[in-house]
């Protein structure tokens, strides 16, 4: 099934579990707007109560993931009342963390400012080999935004954070590896494909309803003692409902069979 949302903005397939969002600009690198905004998030919303979708992948068009806002937009911004501009949305730049189904960006190009925050909202990162990754935000006067220093310090640690933050400095894929910004890099030929495997591999092989816990627990958990992470995840084993993808996760790995786990429902 292919859904493509007007005006074409983002486009939307979803096959075999997987659903691909692809941002969708090619004539401006895929460049972010205010409208390219509103359809990547409601294609997101539209993917988390989907029951038909395990996986999102989020790339995009052409040889570019994206680049940031787009500079025409962001010099009309720049211009007016700083008090108008929470106005813009009502949605935070990082609503793709709040999918409880996992996601993972497909960083096949440039991908700086807002496009970097698409791509850390997401579970993991995978990139194509040299392509080109930067926060940005100092070298246009701003500070980090959207909670990028938040992201990249749980994520890489203060130090490194810092780096890239404050000197909002150009890294490409290697090095974006080593330190720890994104988590496989393939040739750019490769990329879409190993991508596709790993989503494929989730989908036949792990339980939404767990997959959905997982991703609430990592989330809890970075501002919580082991202790409290440790009874709550007592309390979601205990948990009658979740037992049923226990029993079937089991009796699956006993028969040598391919487990038959049960759809996240809609919200």
């Amino acid at each position: 099934m292919t859904i493509i949302s007007a005006p074409e903005l983002v486009l939307c397939d979803v096959d075999s579990g997987i659903a691909t969002l692809t941002l969708h600009r090619p004539e401006r690198k895929n460049a972010w707007t205010l409208e390219m905004e509103r359809a990547f998030f409601d294609l997101l919303d539209a993917c988390d109560d989907d029951p038909a979708v395990r996986v999102v992948l989020v790339t995009g068009a052409g040889n570019s993931f994206c680049p940031g806002m787009d500079m025409g937009h962001l010099d009309n911004v720049s211009q007016g009342p700083a008090a108008d501009r929470p106005a813009w949305r009502t949605r935070p730049m990082t609503h793709a963390r709040s999918l409880r189904k996992p996601t993972i960006a497909v960083v096949n190009g440039a991908c700086a400012g807002i496009g970097l925050i698409q791509a850390l909202s997401c579970d993991l990162r995978f990139a194509a080999a040299g392509i080109r990754i930067a926060a940005s935000f100092t070298r246009r006067g701003l500070p980090a935004e959207f909670g990028a220093s938040w992201l990249l310090t749980r994520m890489i640690g203060p130090a490194r954070a810092a780096d890239l933050l404050v000197s909002s400095r150009v890294v490409v894929a290697e090095e974006a590896l080593a330190l720890g910004l994104v988590d496989r890099v393939f040739p750019p030929e490769e990329l879409v494909a190993a991508a596709r495997a790993y989503a494929a591999d989730l989908v036949a092989n792990c339980a939404p309803v767990a997959m959905a816990a997982v991703k609430a627990q990592l989330a809890a958990d970075w501002g919580r003692t082991l202790a409290d992470a440790q009874l709550d995840a007592e309390a979601l084993v205990r948990d009658t409902d979740r037992r049923i993808d226990f029993r079937e996760g089991v009796a699956a790995f006993v028969e040598r069979r391919p487990p038959n786990f049960r759809p996240l429902p809609p919200r």
